[in-house]
């Protein structure tokens, strides 16, 4: 039986216009406190299969709920609200802003949801950034990191508002390894913590056993 405070997905199906390529996912579970590998080669289609599992792609057909929340359902306006609210996004290409600090970096989606990051808020930020080894960089323009630091802030800013789903696009492409199991290590033990589902997607096989599943994108190929 389905977890009704998790991730459920009925019959998603999603084409791009005038190209061949084509999702098909006929279902898929994950319960409040489980994480998910997205493995499979390159254009296979994890990134787009996370996009529509946070209402950045509409599907052509089919259900994404996370937790009561149909976000296939909603209006543009609606998830943009319900994600900032409850999803914690790490992109792959980090979408910071170069000309603000990390500290401002990391708050700005509390402070467009909220208008402010009351102390709680940034005694996380602290303890986030201190664990994944940026914390002497919070004064610092983004401009002004390196692309593993860039990461590194990425992540935190996924976290520091405690999301009930979190979604994350290869957050280890630009770490070394060592750095790169502190980062996954982070984001098992956030979601196995507080009860949210964790969803990301992986090029490297030797991370898959420390997921409680893993979704091939090739084995959708012929559904």
């Amino acid at each position: 039986m389905s977890d009704p405070s998790g991730l459920n997905v009925s019959d998603l199906r999603f084409a791009y216009s005038g190209d061949g390529f084509r999702v098909h996912v006929p279902r898929l579970e994950l319960a409040a406190g489980k994480a998910l590998a997205l493995a499979g080669p390159s254009g296979a289609g994890k990134s787009t299969l996370l996009r529509l599992l946070t209402g950045l792609l509409t599907p052509t057909s089919g259900q994404v709920c996370l937790g009561s929340a149909q976000i296939d359902a909603m209006s543009r306006e609606e998830r943009r609200a319900f994600r900032l609210k409850e999803i914690g996004l790490v992109f792959q290409d980090f979408a910071l802003l170069d000309y603000l600090t990390v500290t401002e970096n990391i708050l700005l989606p509390h402070q467009f949801r909220e208008g402010s990051a009351d102390a709680s808020v940034r005694l996380r930020m602290q303890d986030l950034t201190q664990r994944l080894h940026i914390d002497r960089y919070l004064d610092k323009k983004v401009s002004q990191l390196s692309q593993g630091e860039r990461q590194r802030v990425a992540v935190a800013r996924a976290l520091v508002h405690e999301p009930r789903f979190v979604f994350a696009d290869e957050p280890t492409a630009s770490l070394d390894p060592a750095r790169g199991r502190i980062v996954v290590d982070m984001l098992l033990e956030d979601a196995r913590r507080r009860g949210a589902c964790l969803v990301m997607v992986t090029h490297d096989p030797n991370m898959l056993p420390m997921f409680d599943q893993t979704l091939r994108m090739e084995d959708l190929a012929s559904s």
